[in-house]
């Protein structure tokens, strides 16, 4: 007999079902006694009668991996209005350790780090295996909405020869007795593959050794990366974003739609046009002084409120940020070059998407790095690709984690994350 899914337990009633997963709760009342069964679909009610069975349910712990044979039948009262009845219950292991939580209550209620500590069983609970599963959907929309534009998805290396992609710290490695450094961002890479495809993106993992300890900031993280050739300014790039967007959150709708139920949320609606404002309006919105370099998150939240009470949208670009606060390879405007031709996407009051228009000319690169006072040695393998010819290009990159965040109201970023690896935490 094949197993089947809880969640198909409605299209077999009347049959007899082979079902299995982990006791989620048993319920021991004096005539009769219910097996909650977890599964990777969700929860099956099985009601245990014959005292044989009832013992042996009984000496069942929570999260024991069971095997359940019975009959389906109909029961409004139970999870998918059915259930399962007359079983017979086959362990498929010893019984199992209980976590130090319950996992069968709505909500998690051990701390966040006695959940991170034990995260291999946290991770079983409906709230955060859905936020997962939200995950999952985002990166398939992602994919999805760029291969049917034409973009060609790359891997490109994690350990890298120099430090020199921003003002980021790096994790520093032995390999093979030479130093070598985890990758920050595919950003070289990704703009050395527009030569290639034209049109690239990638989903991976990147690292940032910044002493940050906050509730939006990890060590490693999953970028979204994208960058397109024969852009004309950065606002073909923002458009790509908001088509990529509306994608992710369509799929989440689609394929995490009882992850959302379960949390509570509704994706929200990525406008035709996001609302975009100069970063020189945005410190007026955000009440900071005119000669501000950077938002701070208290300024953001503010951009983030505005936008929602002017244009009723979640998103708000800022664009044109001043070129010293923006990488070498970032394109000044050419109206205003003290302005740059990058941008910043907030969603709900927290930069998810940094990006932008790039340099594409090889004496360009020569200029922005003199003119920081830059070597050009430690940027050669780079720089000399452009004297090989590149087109006007431009990129982006979402933090996976964060946008789950925003998306979920997570108030930690850690909540959303499997395994986080930040300032304090390097193990599970």
């Amino acid at each position: 007999m094949q197993r089947i899914l809880s969640a198909e337990l409605p299209a077999h009633v009347g049959a007899t079902v082979r079902l299995a997963g982990w006791v989620h709760r048993r319920r021991l009342l004096k005539s009769v006694a219910f097996l909650i069964l977890r599964d990777a679909a969700g929860l099956a009610q099985v009601v245990v009668a014959a005292p044989a069975v009832r013992e042996q349910v009984e000496a069942l712990t929570e999260e024991t991996v069971v095997e359940v044979v019975g009959t389906v039948v109909a029961n409004p009262t139970a999870p998918a209005g059915v259930e399962v009845v007359e079983p017979t219950v086959r362990p498929l292991g010893p019984p199992a350790v209980p976590p130090p939580f319950d996992l069968y209550r709505p909500v998690l209620t051990a701390t966040l780090p006695t959940q991170l500590d034990n995260a291999p069983t946290a991770l079983r609970h409906p709230s955060r295996s859905a936020a997962l599963r939200i995950s999952a959907a985002a990166v398939s929309g992602f994919r999805a909405t760029l291969d049917g534009q034409g973009f060609v998805e790359v891997h490109t290396p994690k350990v890298v020869a120099s430090s020199t992609e921003s003002g980021a710290n790096v994790f520093a490695l032995d390999w093979f007795g030479r130093p070598a450094y985890l990758a920050q961002s595919p950003q070289f890479y990704k703009q050395l593959m527009v030569g290639v495809f034209e049109r690239v993106y990638e989903v991976g993992p990147v690292f940032r050794a910044e002493p940050h300890d906050t509730v939006r900031h990890l060590a490693q993280y999953t970028s979204l990366d994208v960058e397109l050739g024969f852009v004309t300014d950065h606002r073909d790039v923002m458009a790509v974003l908001r088509g990529t967007l509306a994608g992710m959150m369509a799929t989440v709708a689609e394929r995490a739609g009882g992850a959302l139920a379960t949390l509570g949320v509704t994706a929200p609606e990525v406008p035709a046009e996001i609302p975009a404002v100069h970063f020189t309006d945005a410190l007026k919105i955000a009440g900071a002084p005119a000669d501000e370099p950077d938002l701070a998150p208290a300024h953001e939240r503010a951009l983030g409120e505005w936008a929602l009470r002017e244009h009723g949208s979640d998103f708000l670009f800022v664009t044109g940020y001043p070129m010293a606060k923006r990488p070498f390879y970032t394109h000044p405007d050419p109206a205003r070059p003290a302005y740059s031709n990058g941008f910043d996407l907030l969603f709900r009051g927290v930069e998810l998407v940094t990006g932008g228009q790039r340099l594409h000319q090889h004496a360009d690169y020569l200029a922005a790095l003199a003119a920081r006072g830059e070597p050009v040695e430690p940027y050669a393998g780079y720089v000399d690709a452009f004297r090989h010819g590149m087109p006007p290009h431009g990129g982006f990159a979402i933090g996976l984690e964060r946008f789950v965040a925003r998306l979920t109201g997570a108030a930690n970023v850690r909540e959303v994350t499997a395994f986080p690896r930040d300032l304090h935490r390097l193990t599970p």
